[in-house]
């Protein structure tokens, strides 16, 4: 039997996005066009070079051409230790295809810890917001944060500290803290099930189970993936992290189907959970 308080979570969830404007952009989904390698949208690219930026290393930023449908709501994506922005390319410019101002950012020194990169994910939301050459077609009110392994506990970091953003999306995250039961973004945490950096058990699942069920939380296992499973093109991580930012970032519902109750037969995934799984909108 389903139990009251989980029903409850479920309600929710289903409500947070539905409860606001909703900000549709685009076409309907389907799922061959959130697995398609580019959206609707032709996009252009501007660069923030290291010199120009403030409190993080720089950047380049992928942005719809098309102004027609109103502004976008705004990511910002950092790498993992040792890294740079080129292993997170790919998604900033799939993401920007569907109807998003993306932000890859490079990290002051590839060896910054988690807390500093989300320092430094917020210091880039902030700057992208208002550079002239984007800003006008910002909704600087929609802001999401995603980062890859340090850069992924950076999200969660980035999300404890500012509360206002509207999604978060750690991939294979690694972080020495544990929990983040005070975080209220909504989060999908992406594992790897072969990862030997970030190990799920230690990792994603238990910042997963940190998480509060509201305003809404979803963990996605990549079937026999390794920790590095993000920096290059990746059909699974795109098509539920496109689906979380539209549902959350856009409050628009009908990318909700993909998200919740989520994937029951994706053979590139392992395990899902949610919070929102034994709810039918």
């Amino acid at each position: 039997m389903v139990s009251a308080s989980l029903v409850a979570a479920g309600l929710l969830f289903a409500q947070n996005a539905s409860a606001q404007e909703s900000y549709q952009r685009g076409p309907a989904p389907t799922n061959s066009s959130i697995e398609a390698a580019r959206g609707s949208f032709a996009t252009s690219q501007v660069s923030v070079s290291r010199l120009a930026a403030t409190g993080f290393g720089g950047g380049d930023i992928y942005y719809p051409t098309d102004t027609s449908q109103g502004t976008f709501g705004v990511v910002a994506i950092a790498p993992g230790f040792t890294a740079y922005k080129s292993s997170m390319a790919w998604l900033a410019q799939r993401l920007a295809t569907q109807g998003f101002v993306v932000f890859n950012i490079d990290t002051l020194t590839t060896s910054d810890q988690p807390d500093s990169r989300g320092r430094q994910l917020l210091a880039a939301l902030d700057q992208v917001t208002k550079d002239s050459r984007v800003s006008s077609r910002i909704d600087a009110s929609r802001q999401a944060v995603i980062g890859h392994s340090m850069g992924g506990g950076g999200t969660l970091e980035a999300s404890k500290s500012r509360p206002a953003l509207q999604a978060a999306i750690p991939l294979t995250p690694w972080e020495t803290t544990k929990s983040f039961s005070g975080n209220r973004v909504p989060t999908l945490v992406v594992g790897a099930q072969a990862d030997t950096v970030a190990p799920v058990a230690s990792h994603a699942q238990p910042f997963y189970r940190s998480l509060p069920s509201t305003p809404g939380k979803a963990y996605l296992e990549l079937r026999s993936a390794s920790h590095f499973a993000p920096n290059s093109s990746n059909t699974t991580i795109a098509k539920y992290s496109i689906s979380w930012l539209k549902l959350f970032l856009d409050n628009d519902e009908r990318y909700r189907q993909f998200v919740c109750p989520g994937p029951t037969s994706d053979l590139a995934v392992s395990e899902y959970s949610n919070t929102c799984s034994s709810f039918t909108p």
